[in-house]
């Protein structure tokens, strides 16, 4: 299952930007935009009766492994999912990258001047401090490399995790 934490926005907490006023605040940006109760007691019903993906730990035969995604870099700074997370993955792209991703996605009413460099990047750079003090590995991907090339990155160490823990539980 993936939970994406947009789909967990208060409607009525953005009012949407307005031309001019940089101080608006995006609903991605801020943890607060976020219905986290709501989110919770989502995530909580699917740890309860996980659904299943096959996943093959050795290459050869597959099994049943219960495997939630929960996406949303503020997610991190949220300290009710610190007990729940197994890895961490955090995608880095470069300033330059991130603006002309920004660019060329369509928001209503549009970005005003100067609002990524007066408020998405500020913000950006905010939330990726605060993760510094987060005690738990994050593993860091470059952004820039083709969706194929992280998927597969991801998924062979998500593969390598999954052999350990199984090594544990026999050993066990």
């Amino acid at each position: 299952m993936a939970a994406s934490s947009l789909s967990f926005l208060f409607p009525l907490i953005y009012p949407g930007r307005s031309a001019g006023k940089v101080c608006n605040m995006e609903p991605s940006i801020v943890l607060e935009a976020l219905n986290m109760e709501k989110m919770m007691s989502t995530i909580s019903g699917w740890m309860e009766s996980p659904r299943h993906s096959l996943v093959s730990t050795d290459g050869e035969n597959a099994e049943e492994i219960p495997i939630l995604i929960i996406e949303g870099f503020l997610l991190f700074n949220y300290k009710p999912l610190d007990t729940i997370w197994n890895r961490s993955y955090f995608l880095t792209v470069p300033y330059e990258e991130c603006k002309r991703r920004r660019s060329t996605r369509v928001y209503k009413p549009p970005d005003p001047p100067g609002y990524f460099d007066g408020h998405v990047w500020p913000m950006y750079l905010k939330h990726r401090r605060e993760m510094e003090d987060i005690t738990w590995e994050i593993v860091y991907l470059d952004g820039t490399k083709s969706e194929e090339d992280l998927f597969s990155q991801v998924y062979e160490d998500l593969r390598q995790e999954l052999a350990k823990q199984k090594c544990l539980q026999v050993t066990a």
